[in-house]
């Protein structure tokens, strides 16, 4: 992976369970499960999925006094399975009940998710704000506090846009409620400090669904606070459009050295894996240079040269190898995920993104000789033919991660 400089907003440091985050520390990657909690056995399978594909952090709803009393059980399930991702406790409306009424769930989460416009409104002692917070100050959890647009206290709004209006140049009603996602973070923060949580125990976000939006309010949040702060559109939707929103915004404030934390909330497909949220993720994070998670595959689009599907068949079955090897290869090998693989359609670029890559394959295109020369380290290493080429080039990536890549 190539060095990449980008000067990291100064921000606190937060460890929840095992994982740091802030204070200039790698950007981390979370996701959150879909299914019922109060399904311990379906949950703790989802959570593991998701750590197996690279989750460091994964959130699960707790909605009720069934899903609570079920976190420990996902908990020491996981432990079981030799699964130590810190699980993030997803609180709304009742959370103060839950926390208070399940010790054990309170105990064996690592984060509390505090919305502060689904928690009430008050403002003394006995409040659900005040009665989360400290459950955090008695079990030592950090909060992350995450405002939403959908669910923005609608009392400060109100307040925010009868101040502004008697402005005498009034802010347009988009400003004014992005204004109010800040304010209402930063006023539950500093009331949480003052609540005894202490200041790097608290992670800040404001969600929104549009791409300018998300933008424009981090970058006015990052010229107010120093709290860490965890990024992603609130609903990104399905598919491709999911994916290049997130892009599109988190790639501009990661850019900027805004951002600790991320999660892509993408839509499933029916029946689709939830594990896409973290592929993603992971993706942002490594084409702009600044994580590694797994091997990246290097494949031409192809063209007229290319009327076979043989370069497309090998780009898709060595991608979904490498990513499949990587839960073993991280164990064993190091540096293993910043490799590169070319897959290549003809002659034209073949050859030459082949030599840029560790291991490249520059497969015959429409008219061409039917071989497949294999370049090592940028050299000419051996010419693959006939009708087995896909699994000898699987062995030769392989092999090549066994030799190149130093044991653990």
């Amino acid at each position: 992976m190539s060095e990449v400089v980008i000067k990291r907003r100064p921000s606190q440091r937060v460890l929840i369970g095992k994982v740091m985050l802030g204070g200039g520390t790698p950007v981390v990657v979370q996701s959150m499960t879909n299914t019922d909690t109060a399904d311990a056995e379906a949950t703790t399978r989802q959570v593991y999925e998701l750590a197996e594909a690279g989750s460091e952090l994964v959130r699960i709803t707790v909605n009720t006094p069934e899903a609570a009393a079920a976190v420990p059980q996902i908990r020491s399930r996981l432990d079981s399975m030799g699964c130590d991702v810190p699980l993030i406790g997803d609180f709304h409306y009742n959370g103060h009940r839950l926390l208070t009424e399940f010790s054990d769930c309170a105990q064996v989460l690592a984060k509390y998710r505090i919305n502060p416009g689904n928690v009430g409104r008050n403002r003394n002692e006995d409040d659900p704000f005040s009665i989360m917070i400290a459950a955090a100050v008695r079990y030592g959890k950090p909060v992350r506090i995450g405002v939403n647009w959908g669910s923005l206290d609608q009392n400060l709004v109100v307040r925010m846009m009868d101040e502004n209006s008697r402005q005498a140049e009034p802010k347009n009603v988009r400003e004014v409620t992005r204004a109010a996602l800040i304010a209402s973070a930063l006023q539950s923060a500093q009331r949480a400090e003052k609540l005894g949580l202490a200041h790097n125990r608290i992670v800040l976000s404001c969600k929104v669904s549009e791409v300018q939006d998300l933008i424009a309010v981090y970058r006015a949040l990052t010229q107010q606070c120093d709290y860490a702060l965890h990024l992603g559109l609130t609903e990104a939707g399905m598919g491709s459009k999911g994916i290049v929103a997130s892009t599109a915004a988190l790639a501009v404030l990661l850019q900027e050295g805004i951002g600790d934390t991320i999660r892509i909330s993408l839509t499933p497909e029916p029946g689709g894996s939830r594990t896409q949220e973290v592929v993603v993720a992971q993706e942002i994070l490594q084409t702009m240079g600044l994580r590694a998670f797994a091997p990246m595959v290097v494949a031409c689009p192809g063209c007229g040269r290319t009327t076979s599907t043989v370069f497309q068949e090998l780009a898709q079955s060595i991608q979904a190898h490498l990513r499949g090897q990587m839960p073993v290869w991280r164990e064993r090998y190091d540096g293993v995920e910043e490799m590169t693989v070319a897959v290549m359609g003809c002659i034209v670029n073949g050859p030459g993104e082949s030599k840029l890559a560790n291991i490249g394959i520059s497969l015959p295109g429409t008219g061409e000789s039917p071989a497949a020369p294999v370049y090592i380290d940028g050299e000419k290493a051996m010419t693959l033919r006939g009708d087995n080429i896909a699994a000898e080039f699987t062995r030769i990536v392989d092999e090549y991660v066994e030799r190149k890549y130093v044991k653990r």
